[in-house]
């Protein structure tokens, strides 16, 4: 498995719920096709289940 994982904002979530939109924020993801890279854990993996339908994710 890979050590970093690099998420990508490819839908806006403003009609999101309140609850995806902040788990968005927390990634760090403020604007659209923005890239952050995050260490591959069960924390972030969580955060980006819940936020699935708005992120591409790819193995570093």
């Amino acid at each position: 498995m890979a050590d970093k994982l690099k998420i990508t904002l490819v839908k806006s979530p403003i009609g999101a719920v309140p609850k995806h939109k902040a788990t968005v924020l927390a990634l760090g993801l403020k604007k659209l096709h923005k890239t952050v890279e995050m260490p591959n854990n069960e924390a972030v993996r969580g955060m980006i289940a819940n936020v699935r339908h708005l992120v591409k994710v790819e193995e570093i």
